[in-house]
């Protein structure tokens, strides 16, 4: 009674950390110390039947990993074989589908995308698997390389002929083959693969061969049993998987094995009993089989009868009672804490804990009173400065956009006067006259867009003027999106790229397209120009996504290889940003020779930042 007295005060004088490991240790760890001694004393007699029923269950549960893993090549084929988005784009490659007209290297390019796209995702989240699609016309569609393997090789398997018998669903399992991709054959020398057909009506016109490798079976083997040797085994007994790889391709016959089912037998092998367990697979026609050594199962399986499941139950119960008593004791200042959160959550700032203490959770409640009050005042200063902080930015990037266009316009029309007084140059300062009085006079922010498309028509004009070449504008508006609030002057920067860098200042057409759709209003800008490659678009679009509202600020001027400026598109992406919220967004495609669409997404809502 001392020696329990004194240690008590210890104990609570310890972190919550080590009171809770400690009377873990204490709870769990007697009772099992208390259960491991009972266990030997008292079993004395083995079960052949609970050895038998373990290794029934084990076995089971290495089929249910194996065929959850012959499942997924089954969906893989089955996915290819009867999508029917697949099955068009299949059936027509096969079928020798021709690739014309300007966007024939466009299309060729979608349908490959989207056959190795689709067979990317089927493989992206599962075990890892090889998929080949070899059509008749000698097109291929892998997820892996070309360079590694060359899937025609596998028209001159000896078993490839047999996959033209296969009928609807049948499924032609090849068995366990040399790894034949260079960077699995050091781990897995062999793979197991599976064979499906691709059919219009009854004649084939291509394949389909999911390969897995053969570690991916014996690892199952070795996680879900590693107490028994597990074999998989052929229909003829071949063994195709097993935790010894120089043993594969070796003949096994299972002693009086039943052809259905699961079959368990005791068995004699070298002068040893073992537990023999067969399970046939219904997918595959395979085998699993385990042998378990006997008096192993028989030591592991002495059982814990009636006294000893007695003694187990009032022990655990004891000192279960005293974990639960001990745990809420030390626990009970965090529920308190749990409690304060969800009164936070709910918008209540002004609680506190007052929890403290020399422990962690006394320091805990006290950083979490000071967090609270921190809160509150980052939110009092946030108030006071976003208001400010967004008008002035908005003022900035506006500024940063007419000065430059007013400069170029006005050289313009000075040279132009200088060499000859025409009607032409007349018509330009009244175009000009306008856009001065829709960017200086005017003090509104925002605008209908019926306006803005106005003041771009006036631009085209001027622009069209300054140059040789002419270029077409075509603009069709829905009328429901005319009256749409814009802000000011926002697409002169994206029709000056087309026209500078896109069109570069030759004749051309450029299409401006505003439609109403659910939730959102969708403002489309085409031109027919010279296009950008996949690299560039990539590093518009991430310049945009990351940089945009810092190339918008320092005013730094850069140029993508296709020659499109990404800092106007920053400043108008910055603008519409602050304009419209989070839920605008630009989406451009581009291609080579083709020309450039960008596309604005503004959302049906309250605009922001604008008086």
């Amino acid at each position: 009674m001392q020696v329990r007295g004194q240690g008590k005060p210890w104990l609570w004088s310890r972190s919550f950390r080590f009171k809770l490991m400690v009377t873990s240790i204490v709870c769990i760890l007697v009772p099992a110390f208390i259960t491991l001694l009972l266990y030997n004393v008292l079993t004395k007699d083995a079960v052949k039947q609970e050895a038998i029923l373990q290794s029934q269950q084990k076995l089971q549960l290495v089929d249910g990993y194996v065929s959850n893993l012959f499942d997924y090549m089954l969906y893989i084929g089955n996915t290819l074989q009867n999508d029917p988005k697949m099955q068009i784009i299949l059936k027509a490659i096969a079928a020798g589908k021709s690739y014309e007209g300007p966007d024939a290297e466009y299309e060729r390019y979608m349908d490959r995308s989207q056959i190795t796209n689709k067979i990317e995702t089927m493989t992206a989240h599962g075990d890892k698997a090889y998929v080949s699609v070899i059509l008749k016309d000698g097109s291929v569609y892998t997820n892996y390389s070309l360079a590694d393997f060359d899937p025609h090789s596998l028209q001159e398997e000896a078993w490839f002929p047999q996959l033209d018998e296969l009928k609807g669903l049948q499924s032609f399992w090849i068995g366990t083959t040399p790894t034949v991709f260079p960077d699995e054959k050091k781990n897995s020398p062999y793979q197991i693969s599976m064979a499906r057909t691709l059919r219009a009506g009854v004649k084939p016109y291509g394949y389909v061969i999911v390969t897995i490798m053969e570690t991916q079976v014996s690892t199952i083997f070795e996680r879900v049993a590693d107490e028994q040797e597990t074999m998989l085994l052929s229909a003829n007994g071949e063994i195709l998987s097993d935790h010894d790889s120089g043993r594969i391709g070796q003949l096994y016959h299972p002693q009086e094995t039943e052809d259905k089912g699961t079959d368990t037998k005791l068995v004699q092998l070298d002068e040893e009993s073992y537990i023999q367990t067969t399970q046939l697979s219904a997918l595959t026609g395979w085998r699993l089989v385990s042998l378990t050594p006997y008096k192993a199962a028989v030591h592991k399986l002495n059982s814990i009868f009636n006294k000893v499941a007695a003694l187990l139950l009032v022990s655990f119960v004891v000192f279960l009672l005293l974990f639960l008593s001990l745990l809420g004791s030390f626990t009970k200042p965090l529920v308190r804490l749990g409690k304060m959160a969800e009164t936070v959550e709910r918008g209540n700032l002004e609680v506190r804990s007052n929890i403290r203490g020399k422990d962690e959770i006394g320091y805990l409640g006290q950083s979490f009173d000071q967090m609270l009050d921190r809160i509150k005042q980052m939110i009092a200063e946030i108030t006071r400065t976003q208001t400010r902080k967004r008008k002035a930015e908005l003022a900035m990037l506006q500024a940063q956009i007419n000065p430059h266009f007013l400069f170029n316009v006005l050289n313009s029309i000075r040279m132009k006067v200088m060499r000859k007084g025409d009607q032409e140059s007349a018509e330009m300062i009244s175009s000009l006259s306008k856009l001065l009085r829709m960017t200086i006079i005017q003090e509104k922010g925002l605008i209908p867009l019926e306006e803005e498309l106005a003041i771009i028509a006036d631009y085209m004009l001027l622009m069209n003027m300054r140059q040789k070449q002419q270029v077409e504008l075509d603009i069709d508006a829905h009328p429901e999106t005319l009256q749409l609030m814009v802000p000011r002057f926002f697409m002169q920067p994206i029709i000056e790229n087309a026209l500078i860098h896109g069109l570069s200042q030759r004749e051309g057409r450029i299409e401006i397209s505003a439609k109403s759709r659910a939730g959102e209003t969708m403002l489309q800008i085409t031109d027919d120009g010279r296009g950008m490659d996949d690299e560039t678009l990539e590093q518009l679009e991430k310049s945009l996504s990351q940089h945009g509202h810092t190339a918008a600020v320092e005013g730094t001027e850069r140029e993508t290889k296709g020659g499109l400026s990404s800092i106007g598109l920053s400043n108008v992406h910055e603008r519409m940003k602050m304009t419209y919220g989070e839920g605008f967004y630009i989406d451009i495609r581009s291609d080579i020779d083709i020309g450039t669409q960008i596309t604005l997404h503004i959302p049906k809502q309250e605009v922001t930042g604008h008086d």
